[in-house]
């Protein structure tokens, strides 16, 4: 029987750092994200606005043309490459230090390919977070993760049962421990209480809220691992505490609101990173 430890607010603190004084952009990591065909771009958006807001270093959004303005008007911070032009975006990836794939990436012929390429230019020292549409296509095509990479998968729990084939009522924490296991990766399994299956441990979310029941929660919250995952330095933990802000900060204007927006959630990372970071100076 697996005991699952808890994800509290004392997670924050570890996780995230005071920003040394002669630190720069290039500091807090490279970010690409990919997804967001023509008729889903809101997802990958989402996402990059949690990669930003959380704050990631550089940020390159790879998505359909249709949605260059819109990413611009929301967050002229992003970087923009065209996902048909992969020849563009192939050495942006192969330098990022985080690549998150999957937010509205959709399930067409096109996005299998684009998923493949960009799961064969993985390499060691590189974080990836595979979220939405790329854990279908994995299911559906029976695709292997890449092998260098150190891969972070944050499926809902249908997703889930794809990917793993455990029914949705057999996720128990050591089905789910297993399955990660096997896949060699960190899984992130969301539901009412997110359970994020890391080495030999389930940790337990002791956040979240039924206000957080919209569209593109879990884009957020992908595009926030991203960031997180770039910025610090122990993984393992800036998983956990992405899970965490991202439910506290949803519990917090719940209290407010009948629903929570994931863009407000987004918004507010700066404030609630500042009030939850570690004290003290670093100077280096």
């Amino acid at each position: 029987m697996i005991v699952m430890e808890k994800i509290t607010k004392t997670i924050l603190p570890k996780v995230i750092r005071n920003r040394p004084a002669n630190s720069f952009k290039g500091t807090y990591g490279k970010i690409v994200l990919i997804g967001g065909s023509q008729n889903f771009g809101g997802a990958i958006i989402m996402a990059s606005l949690a990669a930003v807001y959380s704050g990631a270093g550089l940020v390159t959004t790879v998505t359909n043309p249709t949605n260059q303005s819109s990413l611009h008007d929301w967050l002229p911070e992003a970087m923009f490459v065209d996902d048909n032009e992969f020849e563009k975006a192939a050495p942006i990836i192969s330098a990022a230090n985080v690549v998150v794939i999957g937010p509205g990436l959709g399930t067409s012929d096109q996005a299998l390919a684009l998923l493949k390429k960009t799961f064969a230019l993985a390499k060691t020292g590189q974080v990836f977070v595979i979220d939405g549409s790329a854990l279908t296509l994995i299911a559906s095509n029976k695709l292997s993760l890449p092998k260098e990479s150190l891969n972070v998968l944050t499926p809902h729990q249908m997703e889930w049962q794809r990917v793993s084939g455990i029914k949705i009522a057999d996720q128990t924490a050591a089905a789910n421990l297993a399955a990660a296991k096997k896949l060699n990766a960190i899984v992130v399994v969301k539901s009412h209480r997110t359970q994020v299956c890391v080495n030999d441990q389930v940790y337990e979310n002791t956040g979240g809220t039924p206000a957080q029941a919209t569209g593109g929660m879990g884009d957020t919250l992908a595009g926030l691992i991203g960031g997180f995952t770039a910025q610090f330095e122990n993984k393992d933990q800036a998983v956990l505490a992405a899970v965490y802000t991202h439910s506290a900060i949803a519990d917090e204007l719940a209290r407010k609101q009948y629903v929570v927006l994931p863009h407000q959630i987004s918004e507010a990372l700066p404030e609630f990173m500042f009030k939850n970071q570690a004290r003290g100076t670093i100077t280096g």
